[in-house]
């Protein structure tokens, strides 16, 4: 009798866990089958494109303000040396956001875990405004640092703030889409970083227009032009404040913190069984128990009396197992591996106008006219290749996946990158067409491939508790990436001459590309799947 009692105790307590859990999992499948445009989401769609817009202006523009930085403080200098930013304060001034990046993605990314999405998001924004405005009032002091430091402090905090955007922005949109338009709406948020790309040349063409006879006349009159172009940066952040003040934490991010389990609290363990019977109901397509022999109940519920616990898995029990780490690292790697190349190019893009006879005469040309050739061929580059590549990649990774577009532009790169190593002086020589139509294709890959992949993976392939921290790890070592190339491989270019050692970093950065190649084989595809089904619930618990 008093095992009978046992037995019912332990069904009931085993049915209302398992009551909890199929609730839980129905809420969630509600989720998604209630995930559709409305205008909550086009305001979080907005405001989270024109994140990305601002946070490429503001990494891009530098290259302009670099060279206009030369004409302003070493316009007296000699020979070679006139006109251009010496190579220690040039590297300062351009790696200063990517370090920035990079603590505000870790740091920022947790605390958007533990703090919540939007408030997280909002502060990161605020940083930014606030630092842009600062970054174009800097000068040198009479005493100590002089312009570049200050300037180098200020996009130091640019960054952090910057650095807020990639993983919350990952999450706020992964965690609103619905399954069948996920991929493509992250992909389509990220490639506003494009159109930023484009922006900043545009902005300094205008500019430039508007103080073109006053710098011919007076090259100090550029110490106006950089300053604007940088401020510019602050405005399509001031448009979306108050929209991205007033956003709400998802749904999904809200039912999971509601249903979060403590490992410490013993009124919210979930046992194994009620686990197991769940799994069974789930594969049997009903939430309803299958018919019973004669007999079954009783071994049904002959439940040990030790019930063993399962709580929730902390952030290092999760990652600690190899199927787990194994993701975070392949994304890691991976993004990584992109940017080591495509910051090492991207943030240096004037070496690459300059190599093809776009860009004048830094010595005999007219200012105005230096500067807004090489604006143009910005423009040019990020036509040709960069822009079209993001939106193919917008429109066709809900049908190839993200793996397959991911492997495909490593392995492109790859053989693009070594093309132009081995043969780069011989098809400068030949044709600078022929040189363009190559470059173009590599820019063209980087985005329709890992530059956008390596983006709208980590957001997808994480679980909710853990999201926005895992993911902000994975851009963290993009920037990490993006400073080794920047403070690292790009001081070794002149070694033998002026750019003489190009074509030797072209080929480091193709060996960059199959090393992502080969570690994106550890990431899953998430094309078609719930957040859920791809980070099963299961593995959350111990």
């Amino acid at each position: 009798m008093h095992k009978a009692d046992n037995i019912a105790e332990n069904g009931g307590a085993q049915a209302d866990a398992d009551q909890e859990l199929l609730q839980r999992q129905y809420e969630l499948a509600q989720l998604d089958r209630t995930s559709k445009a409305n205008w909550e989401m086009i305001k979080k769609l907005t405001v989270c494109g024109v994140a990305f817009l601002n946070d490429a202006y503001d990494m891009f523009a530098i290259n302009i303000v670099a060279m206009i930085l030369g004409f302003v403080y070493y316009n007296d200098a000699a020979g070679s040396a006139q006109n251009t930013v010496p190579k220690k304060w040039d590297t300062l001034i351009k790696i200063a956001v990517q370090v920035g990046c990079l603590l505000g993605q870790l740091i920022m990314g947790r605390l958007g875990d533990k703090v919540g999405r939007t408030t997280v998001y909002s502060a990161g924004l605020m940083i930014a405004i606030i630092t842009t405005i600062a970054s174009a009032f800097s000068s040198s002091m009479v005493r100590g640092f002089n312009v570049f430091i200050v300037l180098f402090i200020w996009r130091l905090l640019l960054g952090f703030g910057i650095g807020s955007d990639y993983p919350l922005t990952a999450t706020i949109v992964s965690e609103y889409a619905s399954v069948h338009n996920r991929g493509k709406l992250m992909a389509a948020v990220f490639s506003f970083q494009g159109f930023g790309n484009v922006l900043a040349p545009i902005v300094s063409i205008i500019v430039l227009a508007c103080f073109a006879q006053s710098i011919d006349h007076d090259v100090q009159s550029l110490d106006y032009v950089w300053r604007i172009i940088i401020g510019v940066g602050c405005i399509p952040g001031v448009s979306t404040l108050y929209w991205r003040l007033t956003m709400t934490d998802s749904e999904r991010f809200q039912h999971v913190n509601d249903h979060a389990l403590s490992p410490s609290d013993e009124s919210t363990t979930v046992d194994a069984e009620s686990e197991k019977l769940l799994a069974q109901q789930a594969s049997t397509g009903s939430a309803s128990p299958a018919p019973e022999e004669p007999g079954a109940r009783e071994t049904a519920l002959a439940i040990p009396e030790e019930v063993h616990p399962r709580r929730v898995k902390t952030f290092v029990q999760y990652f600690s197992e190899w199927r787990h780490l194994k993701v975070l690292l392949g994304t890691s790697i991976a993004w990584f591996s992109l940017d080591v190349a495509f910051y090492g190019i991207n943030l240096n893009s004037s070496i690459v106008i300059g190599a093809i006879g776009f860009a004048g005469d830094i010595r005999a040309d007219r200012p105005s006219r230096y500067i807004i050739r090489n604006c143009l061929g910005n423009i040019i580059i990020n036509i040709l290749g960069s822009v079209p590549g993001y939106w193919i990649s917008v429109f066709t990774i809900e049908r190839l996946g993200r793996v397959r577009i991911q492997l495909l532009g490593f392995a492109a790169l790859t053989v693009l990158y070594l093309i132009l190593g081995f043969a780069y002086h011989q098809i400068l020589d030949k044709s600078s067409g022929a040189f363009i139509f190559i470059f173009s294709l590599a820019q063209l890959f980087q985005n329709f491939g890992p530059n956008v992949t390596t983006f709208v993976i980590p957001g997808e392939v994480f679980p909710t508790r853990f999201r926005s921290t895992a993911h902000g790890i994975s851009a963290a070592m993009g920037k990490l990436g993006a400073v080794a190339a920047q403070g690292g491989f790009l001081q070794l270019k002149d070694i033998g001459g002026k750019d003489e050692w190009i074509n030797r970093l072209l080929q480091i950065f193709a060996l960059f590309m199959f090393l992502g190649f080969l570690v994106t084989f550890w990431i899953p595809e998430s094309k078609g799947k719930t957040l859920e089904e791809i980070c099963d619930e299961r593995e959350e618990y111990y």
